[in-house]
């Protein structure tokens, strides 16, 4: 339906070929923003109803108590259904350390949280289809386990700053929401999340659509295709230090791959973005030293270029 609308509107209104460098731009930015709109729609209401079972006090009892290796487990899965936002990662932070859940266990769900989020997820299914939006999702539990098993086994408590520890937060009481009141949370969200991210989505769609119309396919192939051993890693090591989310880097990610961009290179410099934003590293200097954050880092990257190689292998 989408498809063809896009086809009405570039041959017979805008009298344009689609095979053309703009018409094809054109009906790439069309087809795209009606696409991921309307699907997005749905599946947030339906992630956002599933979500209001998982309040993070609730998340943060469930994980308290359990063996380290059922708490990895644990805690990488409820970052799935449960993701947060980067105003969200001090308090969360305190609230995990407070409840004496190890640290490795809070990294692993402080990596699972924005990787594998409820956008990116149908974002990557609306675009890719359900086999690299599954691949991801696994691979990406798959970091955060062995992260944060690894940042547990480094014994790295004393690179918390100290105050955190002193701080008492109490019990806080999980509220019980009524099945109306979670059908409104989900409509809601719906509403809030189209609000946050449409500007973003109209950026990443736009330059999508300007890479899949004038962006020459050979140019991409040489330097970020499969046979250029070095993409993924300088990929990585771009994304790093930069700031986007899913509704941003996926419509251009879409478009480099349709050029010829290796997809293990592509997603992997998706999940450094979102895996390793600054302003998430920025909010977590305040509750740990540059030194954690420094080994957090570092372990994330390698992973995800590791990560990255793999997908590249496979797909």
């Amino acid at each position: 339906m989408f498809k063809a609308f896009a086809d009405w509107l570039v041959k017979d209104v805008f009298g344009l070929s689609i095979t053309s460098k703009l018409g094809g731009a054109l009906h790439f930015f069309i087809y795209d923003t009606l696409k991921i709109i309307a699907l997005l729609s749905v599946m947030v209401f339906v992630i956002s109803f599933v979500r209001s079972f998982f309040p993070p006090e609730k998340v943060k009892q469930w994980i308290s108590g359990k063996k380290k290796g059922a708490a990895s487990v644990l805690a990488a899965l409820l970052g799935v259904v449960s993701p947060f936002c980067s105003c969200s990662t001090v308090p969360l932070f305190i609230g995990f350390v407070e409840a004496g859940i190890p640290l490795g266990v809070t990294f692993t769900f402080l990596i699972s949280s924005p990787i594998v989020n409820e956008v990116s997820l149908v974002m990557l299914f609306s675009i890719f289809g359900w086999k690299i939006a599954v691949l991801y999702v696994l691979f990406g539990v798959l970091l955060a386990i062995v992260a944060g098993l690894i940042i547990g086994k480094l014994n790295l408590e004393k690179y918390i700053e100290s105050y955190v520890f002193n701080i008492k937060l109490g019990q806080s009481v999980v509220q019980q929401m009524t099945m109306r009141e979670r059908l409104a949370y989900a409509k809601a969200n719906v509403t809030d999340t189209v609000k946050k991210i449409w500007v973003f989505l109209l950026i990443g769609i736009g330059i999508g659509a300007w890479i899949h119309g004038y962006v020459p396919e050979d140019l991409l192939i040489r330097y970020a295709g499969k046979e250029s051993i070095f993409a993924v890693p300088v990929a990585v090591i771009l994304g790093v230090p930069l700031y986007s989310n899913a509704v941003g880097s996926l419509p251009m990610i879409e478009a480099l791959m349709g050029k010829g961009m290796a997809p293990g290179t592509a997603l992997s410099f998706m999940m450094a973005m979102t895996a390793l934003s600054f302003p998430e590293m920025v909010l977590l200097r305040k509750v740990m030293k540059p030194q954690l954050i420094g080994i957090f880092v570092l372990i994330a990257t390698v992973g995800i270029i590791a990560i990255g190689y793999i997908f590249n292998a496979i797909l």
